[in-house]
C-alpha cells in the first residue's frame, strides 16, 4: 500500500521532501548577517525578526544573505525574536514557487504572502 505524500516531488529520479512550517512557525528570508549566530529575517507575515541560529545547527546549516528559511518566533518577543530551524536549498525554494507556497514577489522583497 503506497502512501501520498504531499511533501514530495520527483525531479528525475531523485525524490525531493520538502518540510513547510508547522503550528506557529512562518517563511522568512534573510536579510541581513549580524555575528554570532544572529540574523535578521523578513517573515511572511510583514515583521522583520532578530532571529538566531540554535547550537544544534550552527555548524550545519550555512546560512548566508538571501536564503529562504523556516523561522519559529519565540513565545516571548514574538514579534521581535525568533529562531531559524530549517533552510531551504535552490531546488526546494524552486519547489515551494511552484506548489505557490511562497511567492515571487516575497522572494524580490515586495508583497508578503
Amino acid at each position: 500500500m503506497r502512501r501520498k505524500d504531499k511533501n514530495r516531488s520527483v525531479e528525475g529520479e531523485e525524490v525531493i521532501r520538502v518540510p513547510l512550517p508547522k503550528d506557529n512557525q512562518v517563511f522568512g528570508i534573510v536579510e541581513q548577517a549580524l555575528g554570532s549566530g544572529w540574523m535578521d529575517v523578513r517573515c511572511s507575515d510583514g515583521k522583520i525578526r532578530r532571529c538566531r541560529i540554535p547550537g544544534r545547527f550552527r555548524r550545519r546549516m550555512w546560512i548566508k544573505i538571501g536564503d529562504v528559511v523556516v523561522v519559529e518566533p519565540w513565545e516571548v518577543q514574538s514579534d521581535e525574536r525568533g529562531d531559524i530551524v530549517y533552510r531551504y536549498t535552490r531546488t526546494q525554494v524552486d519547489w515551494l514557487l511552484r506548489k505557490k507556497k511562497i511567492t515571487q514577489e516575497f522572494l524580490s522583497g515586495g508583497l508578503t504572502l
